[in-house]
C-alpha cells in the first residue's frame, strides 16, 4: 500500500512519542508499504512547528530519505485540486495533503479525525 504520512505521524514516528497509534506505528513498519512524506510537512514545520517540535526541517527530510521514504512534491495539479474539495478541513497544509493523496491515489495516513470526511484518508 503506498501511504503518504500526514505531519503530526512523521514528527510522532522520528521522535519515539507516545501518541503514534500502534496502528501507525505497524503500517509505518510493514515494509509491503511505501511511505510518502509531503513537501507541505516540511513547509508546515519550517512556517509554524519547528519551535513547538523541537524538529529541525532539513534535518527530517535527510532522516526520512535516509530511511527509504519518498519526497511528494507538490505540484500544480495538486493545487487545482484543492479547489474541489468540500470545505471539511480548514487548514491549507492538510487541504493539499489530501489533495494529493487524491490525485496519487495514494491513502493519506493521519490522527486528525477532521478528515476523515475525505476519501483515501486513514485515521489512525
Amino acid at each position: 500500500m503506498r501511504l503518504l504520512l500526514d505531519t503530526h505521524i512523521l514528527i510522532w514516528a522520528a521522535t519515539d512519542d507516545v501518541k503514534l497509534s500502534k496502528t501507525a506505528a505497524q503500517l509505518i513498519d510493514d515494509e509491503a508499504n511505501t511511505l510518502y512524506f509531503s513537501a507541505a510537512s516540511l513547509w508546515e514545520l519550517t512556517i509554524k512547528g519547528a519551535e513547538r517540535t523541537g524538529m529541525i526541517p532539513g534535518v527530517l527530510r535527510k532522516a526520512l530519505l535516509g530511511a527509504g521514504y519518498l519526497e511528494l512534491p507538490i505540484t500544480s495539479e495538486h493545487g487545482l485540486a484543492v479547489g474541489a474539495l468540500e470545505n471539511h478541513h480548514r487548514d491549507p497544509f492538510d487541504r493539499i495533503m489530501v489533495a494529493q493523496a487524491l490525485v496519487e491515489g495514494i491513502s493519506l495516513v493521519t490522527h486528525d479525525g477532521a478528515l476523515h470526511a475525505y476519501p483515501h484518508t486513514l485515521i489512525v
